[in-house]
């Protein structure tokens, strides 16, 4: 038998089926579904649930009790608040089960973007690379890349570096005070990294 590269806590299930990265910690309580493919260097925090057929990149954080149902795929460097929320069918019912694969709307998360605690992400958008959504807030439409978002709804509230301090522009162009990434404005909706 092959001994394992990724951490799995004594409490923890991971199905047979689930494809694990080298690396990664899966901590207490959490469930990785059959199908799951979760890459390398990732933290699962305590409470975690990953459904079959849920794509995670690499060096990707999810704090605890955060749920990744079918449908939501998470890229590299993604950061999963505690509490947060992901949801993946558009109008559920109780008497009416929406449940199968075809019924689960796609949710995208690009390279880099943070959730904050208590968020929710209704289905079906798309964050964009290096976004940040602020705590508690409800993003029901997508994020640009670098947007920093907060509120219910979520609505665009300023920019966000790399490295997460949100960005002042003095122009077009914005510099990061305390890790000098350089930003330009190109037009009011979107922004890129220019140095």
């Amino acid at each position: 038998m092959k001994e394992r590269d990724y951490f799995v806590h004594e409490s923890a299930y991971v199905d047979e089926g689930a494809k694990i990265g080298k690396g990664t910690k899966i901590w207490h309580f959490s469930h990785v579904m059959a199908g799951a493919e979760i890459g390398e260097n990732c933290t699962l925090g305590q409470n975690v649930f990953v459904a079959r057929g849920v794509k995670i990149g690499n060096n990707v954080k999810i704090q605890n009790n955060v749920s990744i149902y079918e449908g939501v795929i998470l890229e590299d460097y993604v950061f999963c608040g505690p509490s947060m929320v992901f949801t993946n069918v558009k109008t559920p019912r109780s008497a009416y089960p929406r449940n199968t694969s075809e019924d689960y709307v796609k949710t995208l998360v690009k390279k880099g973007a943070s959730i904050g605690a208590n968020a929710t992400v209704v289905c079906g958008v798309t964050i964009g690379e290096w976004a940040f959504v602020a705590a508690g807030a409800v993003v029901t439409k997508d994020v640009p890349p670098y947007a920093l978002v907060a509120g219910v709804p979520a609505r665009q509230i300023g920019w966000a570096c790399e490295c997460g301090l949100p960005l002042k522009f003095a122009g077009n162009v914005a510099r990061c005070s305390e890790c000098g990434k350089e930003y330009k404005r190109e037009g009011e909706t979107r922004i890129c990294r220019i140095a």
